[in-house]
Formats: C-alpha cells, sequence, structure tokens
C-alpha cells in the first residue's frame, strides 16, 4: 500500500494526485449542504465556508490482499489523530473499511481490467466540519442498499456507513470506474502547521460557488 501525503499546494503533481476526487467532493458539498439548507437558508453563508477550502488531504493505492482493508483502516485512523480529529477517528476507519471491502468484492473485475482504468484509490479529505472518505475501484456497477440479511455473514457495509455517516453516495461510473464517497462531521483540530504560501483546490472543484 503506497501513501501519497498530498498538502494540495499548487503545483501539477498535486493536482493530478487528487483529481480523481474531484466529483466526489463537488457530490459531497451539495448533498451535505442539503439539509442544512433545507431547515435554514440563513446558514448557506456557514455552508459555503466549510467547503470553501483548502482541506488537508491523504490518499493511498491499497493493495488486493486480504491485508489491504486493515491497512487502510489504519492509515486512515492515524491521518485522523494527525489532523486533530480524533473524535470520529474510530467511526471513520470503520466506514473506510466497510468502502474497500465493498470496492475489493464488487469493484474488481475477475480479470485484470484495462491499463486505461483507475485501481484501487483511498482519498481522504477535511474541508473545515467534514471529513470525506472516498474510494475509487474500476467496476461499473454502483452500490445500492437493501434489506439487510441477519443471518448472513456478509452484506451489511453500506448499512454500516449510512449510519455512521452524514451522507454517501457515488459517482456516475465512467469507463475509469466510479468513486464511492461518504461524508461525517467532525470537531476540526487545530492546523498541523502554517499553511503553504499558495495553495489552491484541484482543478474542477465549484463547492464554493453553489450557494
Amino acid at each position: 500500500m503506497t501513501a501519497h501525503p498530498l498538502p494540495l499546494a499548487g503545483n501539477v503533481t498535486s493536482d493530478l494526485c487528487c483529481r480523481w476526487m474531484v466529483p466526489a467532493m463537488n457530490m459531497a458539498a451539495a448533498a451535505s449542504a442539503l439539509p442544512v439548507l433545507a431547515a435554514d437558508r440563513a446558514a448557506a453563508p456557514r455552508v459555503a465556508a466549510d467547503w470553501a477550502g483548502p482541506p488537508r488531504v491523504a490518499t493511498r493505492t491499497p493493495g488486493l490482499d486480504a491485508r489491504a482493508v486493515g491497512a487502510a483502516r489504519e492509515f486512515s485512523v492515524a491521518t485522523m489523530r494527525r489532523w486533530g480529529v480524533a473524535d470520529r477517528a474510530d467511526d471513520i476507519g470503520t466506514v473506510v473499511s466497510e468502502l474497500l471491502t465493498n470496492a475489493l468484492r464488487h469493484g474488481v473485475p475477475a480479470v485484470a481490467p484495462p491499463r486505461r482504468r483507475w485501481p484501487l484509490r483511498l482519498g481522504l479529505a477535511q474541508p473545515g466540519r467534514h471529513v470525506l472518505c472516498a474510494v475509487a475501484d474500476p467496476g461499473p456497477g454502483l452500490p445500492v442498499l437493501r434489506e439487510p440479511d441477519y443471518l448472513a455473514e456478509s452484506g451489511r457495509g453500506l448499512h454500516v456507513i449510512s449510519a455512521l455517516s452524514d451522507t454517501w453516495g457515488a459517482t456516475t461510473p465512467t469507463a475509469a470506474g466510479k468513486v464511492v464517497w461518504a461524508v461525517l462531521s467532525v470537531q476540526p483540530g487545530p492546523p498541523p502547521g502554517p499553511p503553504p504560501a499558495a495553495v489552491y483546490w484541484p482543478a474542477g472543484y465549484q463547492a464554493a460557488a453553489r450557494y
């Protein structure tokens, strides 16, 4: 499992490394705002500020073996503690575990995918009082929340994700695959250090303009 910590400084490398997360970021920003704005339209400035960036971002490329899920959980919990949002670290670790388990079970084809398709990717982003968990896989099928079979040994992953997160969803599948994401509210901790001199959102991120 390869780690790619991203400061989101304004350079080509950072933009390319997390570009796959941009559609999920846009969807998550809109979805997490809807309940708040439905209850109080005056909250629009606060909602926009939460997602206006720049976020903290960390990514990893998981393996395809049985150790990948545990390693992803440990990475997620450690990242949350480093970011100062340990209040939801265990929940975020669980959500990441379920997202990756579903990707391994349903999103990875039995045969090797074409070279143009994404490998599995894990991304974490903290814009304001939210943490976005995102897992990309090459599969064309969208996750569907079904009635749980309590006698089955598996099949409850999406219910766990739904219970722990504020909202979750998936990007529209393309030839490259899809991104399944979940957003959890957190209590932000102090920044890990002084911000870089120039910080930018990845190209294409439009959440701040929605409100």
